[in-house]
């Protein structure tokens, strides 16, 4: 039997892995640019160039795949409101250009300061936070909150039947069932959609056969400009714990090999170039690291093929539009496995560095984190607001700088 990383792979295994893993991130993927007013076709396909773009400047090591980050939400809708959709990506592609700043500071500086800045007791439960912080969108996704046209009854059903398919696959599958426990889980729930009659094929009907995605250029103004770049210090941070959380999961030190400089590079090279075509900025998908762990699927190969379906998907219309017929609730039931099977991650991030968590300085650190980042903690107003993972990692990092260490030794 060849492991995740064999090189003796069966090309329909890589396939099947690389399209799983495109599966888990389609849902969030098409939903930001949904809620922002951008084109969902342009997501898929700056997605998928941001994805190569990465792994490129990475050399192929980091099994992760870059798409439309949360974190750029509130603030792209109100640049949208003030600035218009092309200044607002004028604005964005500073953003990553902020990014590939800050990797060449790295570069330089080494990353010695950011193992002070950030140690486990801070990045433990940051990445606690980017798993439970979504928590709440998985429960209203499973109980069918989201979906205008399935009942709570049904949508339960849905979501607990898929989530059950999933977990058995993944617990006591063999083999190929093994590494495609996500797929299944949403092949069953989809056949039982179809068996209720709650799939909608209008968008399917409307949707040409092929189509080039709605491109839009971006334009460049001071005032968009610096609305935006200050968003850009926080994703940057949950760069590092996606990095240290994916790390975790395969046991290798990528902040060391290729480098933080490396990483963060390719995520704003990715962003830029996602801006460059109209789309949201990219960030590492805390699904797909969540689907990772759950499948042991560690060779970064899958991610370059999940990439390329993503591009190939942006100009096939057709079968964009048959993806978004799968019912919130199939989604809903497996979300709710890989957003906390990523607080896990977390977990062990705090369990691994051996720190006694009940002395008074680590018990303030970690509490807040969790209670500001998952609580919904948020400070200032308007366009410039600081909440969730970018919040938690924020207090984090400056109560672990102003708190006095413990005399004993950390």
């Amino acid at each position: 039997m060849s492991n995740a990383g064999s090189r003796s792979e069966s090309w329909s295994k890589v396939l099947l892995t690389g399209a799983q893993m495109l599966f888990v991130a389609f849902g969030a993927l098409v939903l930001v640019p949904l809620l922002t007013g951008l084109d969902p076709s342009v997501a898929l396909f700056t997605a998928g160039a941001g994805t190569l773009i990465f792994h490129a400047v990475t050399k192929q090591s980091v099994p992760v795949f870059l798409a439309s980050s949360f974190a750029f939400i509130a603030p792209i809708q109100g640049s949208i409101a003030s600035f218009g959709v092309s200044a607002t990506l004028g604005g964005l592609m500073v953003a990553g250009l902020v990014y590939v700043i800050i990797s060449q500071i790295i570069r330089v500086r080494g990353i010695g300061w950011l193992n002070r800045l950030l140690p486990a007791v801070v990045v433990g439960p940051v990445i606690m936070v980017i798993g439970l912080a979504l928590a709440p969108v998985a429960v209203s996704m499973a109980t069918g909150e989201t979906s205008d046209n399935i009942s709570y009854g049904q949508a339960i059903f849905l979501s607990m039947a898929s989530l059950l398919v999933t977990l058995v696959l993944a617990v006591f599958g063999r083999g190929l069932l093994r590494l495609i426990p996500i797929m299944g889980g949403i092949v069953t729930g989809y056949a039982l959609s179809l068996v209720m009659g709650v799939v909608d094929f209008t968008p399917v009907h409307e949707a040409a056969w092929l189509g080039i995605p709605n491109f839009t250029a971006p334009s460049f103004h001071w005032a968009a400009i610096l609305f935006m770049i200050p968003v850009a210090i926080a994703p940057a941070v949950e760069h590092i714990g996606d990095m240290v959380a994916i790390g975790s999961v395969t046991r290798k030190n990528y902040l060391e090999k290729p480098g933080l400089h490396r990483t963060l590079l390719g995520d704003g090279l990715a962003t830029m170039a996602a801006a460059l075509f109209g789309g949201p900025p990219n960030t590492t998908y805390s699904e797909v690291t969540g689907a990772v762990t759950l499948t042991r699927a560690f060779n970064p190969v899958y991610m370059i093929v999940a990439a390329i379906i993503a591009i190939l998907l942006a100009f096939i219309s057709k079968l964009g539009a048959l993806l978004q017929t799968i019912p919130g609730p199939v989604m809903g039931g497996i979300m709710t496995l890989l957003f906390g099977s990523i607080a896990v991650v977390g977990m062990n991030t705090l369990v691994r560095a051996g720190q006694s968590l009940t002395a008074p300085r680590n018990l303030v650190v970690v509490s807040l984190i969790l209670v500001f980042g998952i609580g919904g903690m948020q400070f200032g107003g308007g366009q410039f607001t600081l909440q969730g993972v970018s919040l938690a990692a924020l207090v984090g990092i400056v109560l672990n700088w102003l708190l006095p260490r413990e005399r004993e030794g950390e």
